[in-house]
């Protein structure tokens, strides 16, 4: 599927939903769905700067295209990295810096994080752009 394939599939999740409860709900079960990413990624280098919860986020190169796993000690958190992964998992490096994350103010995330959670999204995303760059070449 395409980045933007995902990022439709994800807005018609969060459209059965009718309050915000019920998605906050289903972040948490799609955290419980991200894969594990491995102790021994768990490391400093792996920590998104700018969270408030601790964030590992790593990626490699799988052929063309950019493979990544995460996991994170808040729930909430955990859940909207499971959402980026999701999106962003093996895909072109090309493809992932050139498609906007649309989804995001389609299902009105982030006017529903504080401050804190929003910045760490941005903070998210970006880590994952700038994996792109290094794997682009």
């Amino acid at each position: 599927m395409t980045i933007q394939e995902i990022q439709l599939e994800i807005i018609d999740e969060f459209d059965m939903f009718d309050d915000w409860m019920q998605k906050y709900d289903y972040l948490i079960e799609l955290s419980k769905d991200l894969p594990a990413i491995k102790e021994d990624l768990k490391v400093d280098d792996n920590l998104i700067k700018g969270c408030q919860s601790k964030v590992w986020l790593h990626a490699s190169k799988n052929g063309d295209k950019v493979s990544f796993t995460a996991d994170s000690d808040a729930i909430i958190t955990k859940g909207i990295v499971a959402l980026l992964v999701r999106v962003f998992d093996d895909q072109k490096a090309q493809d992932i810096l050139e498609n906007e994350l649309h989804f995001i103010d389609a299902i009105g995330l982030k006017e529903h994080l504080s401050m804190t959670r929003s910045n760490g999204l941005v903070s998210m995303i970006k880590q994952m752009k700038f994996y792109a760059i290094a794997f682009s070449s």
